[in-house]
């Protein structure tokens, strides 16, 4: 007797016929949203790591350092920049899949077959929770190490000016009114043709002329031989020493450039939890770290939170008639209202606890809110007033744009 072969697809895996489109209709979507995350995600990536790299370009300017130095630093970059733009690369990507969808009617279709916006809100919610666990982790694993890196990166660049900053015939400034530059450089580390102009204290200036020197590394000193030092006052008069040898001291300024110091911001989680109370930085300012600690402990859900503001705004089936501002515009000034409100929560945290709570409550209110508002299974809807104003407006555009079109047909 002939043994029947076992059923393909769905049925095979024991789901029913309704249970099979639900799955690859959730799979569909998921797969829209993700396309469209990606694509919101790369480029503003790239443009806001380009412009914090481009802002550290003084590395290589100011003390010398190689282009291999800037675009290792530029990399360590890159991950303090990923939790600020994920929650906007994730609504922005949701609100254009269903914007899309809902042009092409998809979303009509889904109602009209009596699906439920659990079709929708499932796939959504679960690559947001997959979004914010990514988060949670470069903010308080990654984005710690790769700061700390980055500090130590530009103090030991800082600390490393003794050598750096002598390059020939060019002006370098190494402090607020102090200038150095040489006019060559001989073997044995000699330097020839010494210009050093300090204008630091206010009251009096020195220019400083060697026909040579070099720098001794055990005291941080510039040893300069058969110069001269000019000497300002105030009033104007100049007097002029002649020096056979003659150490300028650099020691105060590499040693406030050479040691990288950590702020509430480059801490690890474990660190904020548990402060070391012999941190000068920490004796300073203690409640940084508190404020720090409850920004960590929050701001890992705003993926959720701005994924269910851009369900909220884009997940239901639209008339092409019906008069409402773009999804992903309306969803970007919730989002950026719900931001400036959470920014200033956490930065009046850092100088009173007061505002602590309210880092958590501003997200809370925000979440139910949004649950409230989908479980509901209404349509947020604009204003009758606000409805109004915006067809007058569109009206007005439109009669204007076929005005002009008539014109020129003329």
């Amino acid at each position: 007797m002939r043994q029947s072969s076992p059923p393909d697809g769905p049925v095979r895996a024991g789901l029913r016929p309704e249970q099979a489109a639900m799955t690859i209709l959730q799979s569909y979507i998921f797969r829209r949203v993700v396309q469209m995350f990606l694509s919101a995600l790369l480029p503003v990536l790239g443009i806001i790591w380009t412009t914090q790299a481009l802002q550290r370009i003084n590395l290589v300017t100011d003390t010398g350092q190689s282009i291999g130095a800037f675009v290792q630093l530029a990399t360590l970059i890159l991950p303090t920049v990923i939790p600020l733009v994920l929650p906007f690369a994730l609504a922005i990507g949701i609100t254009q899949a269903l914007a899309t969808m809902n042009s092409d009617s998809e979303l009509t279709v889904i109602e009209s077959a009596g699906g439920s916006r659990g079709i929708i809100l499932r796939p959504i919610l679960g690559l947001a929770l997959a979004v914010s666990a990514i988060s949670f982790t470069v903010d308080n694993f990654v984005e710690p190490v790769v700061r700390q890196e980055v500090r130590q990166m530009i103090a030991s660049a800082n600390a490393d000016l003794l050598s750096s900053v002598v390059q020939e015939n060019t002006f370098r400034k190494i402090a607020d009114g102090l200038y150095i530059q040489i006019g060559g450089r001989r073997g044995g580390g000699v330097l020839t043709g010494i210009f050093v102009g300090d204008a630091r204290d206010p009251n009096v200036e020195f220019v400083y002329y060697a026909r040579e020197g070099a720098i001794d590394e055990a005291s941080s000193a510039l040893v300069m031989k058969d110069g001269e030092v000019h000497r300002k006052l105030p009033d104007g008069g100049v007097s002029i020493i002649k020096f056979d040898s003659y150490a300028f001291d650099l020691t105060e300024m590499t040693r406030k450039v050479g040691a990288a110091t950590l702020r509430a911001q480059d801490q690890d989680l474990f660190t904020l939890l548990h402060p070391d109370p012999a941190d000068s930085n920490y004796q300073r300012r203690p409640q940084t770290y508190v404020a720090e600690l409850h920004r960590r402990l929050t701001e890992w859900t705003f993926p959720i939170i701005f994924a269910l503001i851009a369900l909220v705004v884009s997940s239901d089936a639209r008339s092409h008639r019906e008069a409402r501002l773009h999804p992903t515009a309306t969803a970007l000034l919730l989002m950026l209202l719900f931001r400036w409100m959470t920014f200033y929560a956490a930065n009046g945290a850092e100088d009173t606890g007061l505002f602590v709570p309210l880092m958590y409550i501003i997200p809370a209110i925000t979440t139910i809110l949004c649950i409230r508002q989908l479980s509901s299974n209404k349509r947020l809807v604009i204003p009758k007033t606000f409805q109004e104003k915006f067809a007058d407006l569109t009206g007005r555009i439109r009669l204007l744009r076929f005005g002009n079109s008539d014109r020129e047909a003329r």
